[in-house]
């Protein structure tokens, strides 16, 4: 008997860690572009409404700031909803730059559809594209664009539009009426020189019922962070008891060749 829960425990103790191995290795958060081009030159300034308010990279990094974009309907009703800080990073010389968005200087654009949605955060100098899929009884980001036309960085360095795309992903994946949040980093690979961060996540299209978001869906950076620790307590728990059990078992023996004796 002692024996049987001691083989119990040790089984436990090597699945717990099978499983906490095996969700520390996965990242589906880190998503990559189809395409590796490079940032296309801009020889001349393109059209931009505000100079002034123009991308400005800077060589640290920050938390971009938190705020609640919506997207209506010809109607009035809101059919894409999302909260988020939005932060582009970009390549330059082999230095990152940062680039956080200022939501003051945000235009939200789009179109919604009972299928398809687009929803587009627009600022002078740049933009960052959502395409939402509404397949079933799910709804998806299918595309994400972004594109950046910075200041240079340097007096000598030439303009530069930064472009990117993932495309053909299931990003985000929710079912209707519900929403996707992801408190972690959501890290956006757009290009190899280029990408966005998202921090934090909440996201929402289709179904909306009173303009509300549903139910949260956890990403798995978040279940994780909030699994492990129990799982390194069930673990920590399980190698006591074997030790205890081991403890038992050895005493029990030892007793028994006494008797005998």
């Amino acid at each position: 008997m002692t024996q049987a829960c001691c083989y119990t425990a040790l089984l436990l103790l090597l699945s717990s860690m099978h499983w906490l191995g095996s969700s520390l290795a996965s990242n589906p958060l880190q998503l990559s572009a189809r395409a590796d081009e490079g940032p296309v030159i801009i020889n001349s300034d393109p059209p931009i409404i505000n100079l002034s308010q123009r991308p400005v990279l800077q060589p640290k990094e920050s938390i971009p700031p938190e705020f609640l974009y919506t997207l209506k309907n010809p109607q009035g009703k809101v059919c894409v909803r999302a909260s988020l800080g939005v932060e582009y990073v970009v390549r330059e010389n082999k230095k990152n730059y940062y680039f956080n968005v200022n939501p003051s200087f945000v235009r939200v654009t789009g179109y919604c559809g009972s299928q398809k949605s687009v929803f587009s955060l627009e600022f002078d100098g740049g933009h960052l594209e959502f395409t939402f899929i509404k397949e079933g009884d799910l709804s998806y980001v299918n595309t994400v664009k972004g594109l950046l036309r910075p200041v240079p960085p340097c007096k000598n360095c030439q303009n530069k539009t930064y472009v990117g795309v993932v495309s053909h992903e299931k990003l985000f994946k929710a079912k209707n009426g519900l929403s996707f949040q992801c408190k972690s980093q959501t890290t956006l690979i757009l290009a190899s020189y280029f990408r966005v961060k998202l921090v934090p996540l909440q996201i929402q299209a289709f179904d909306l019922g009173n303009s509300a978001f549903g139910k949260e869906v956890e990403c798995w950076d978040d279940y994780n962070k909030r699994m492990i620790p129990i799982i390194l307590g069930a673990v920590a728990a399980a190698v006591c008891l074997i030790a205890i059990l081991t403890y038992v078992l050895v005493r029990e023996r030892r007793n028994q060749g006494y008797e005998q004796l």
